[in-house]
């Protein structure tokens, strides 16, 4: 009868055998990839062509550089009120019902076409077309839509 077996011993790899069977790897994982490598170095081989990875290249090295000018560029004031300003029309709009904007949009372009249809003719109005106008339910629900809306805006204003 065999003797039992108390401790297993590793084969330890040597370096040349573990480089060995990492080149063995690649090797098939090339074999596998043979198609998707061929792209990628056809298009490496086009932005090379292109000039763009030399542009790339030199992007890299000079990262430090083109960070400073970024930051320096975006701290500026004009810069500063632009996103300044997004922030706050991003609010004006997040805090917006959808369905009054959607309204809006709708109403604002109905009048455009409207507009566009009266634009070349050249008349003037006068005092008493406007005070009939006044009389169009349609001309009448803007003026006081509008004078609502600046009713509104002077009570925000007042605070």
């Amino acid at each position: 009868m065999a003797a039992p077996i108390t401790s297993i011993k590793r084969k330890e790899l040597t370096l040349e055998e573990q480089q060995q069977q990492k080149m063995s790897e690649l090797q098939s994982l090339i074999s596998e990839q043979q198609q998707s490598l061929n792209k990628i170095l056809e298009i490496t081989g086009e932005l090379d062509r292109a000039g763009l990875l030399d542009a790339v290249n030199a992007m890299v090295k000079a990262k430090d550089e083109i960070a400073g000018i970024a930051v320096a560029q975006a701290s500026r004031e004009p810069m500063t009120n632009l996103i300044n300003n997004l922030l706050n029309a991003t609010g004006l709009l997040t805090s917006l019902n959808p369905e009054v904007t959607s309204n809006l949009k709708d109403s604002v372009t109905k009048g455009i076409e409207e507009a566009e249809l009266y634009k070349g003719n050249g008349d003037k109005v006068s005092v008493l077309q406007v005070m009939t106008a006044l009389n169009d339910p349609d001309i009448n629900r803007a003026v006081k839509y509008g004078l609502d809306f600046l009713k509104g805006m002077g009570k925000g204003l007042n605070k």
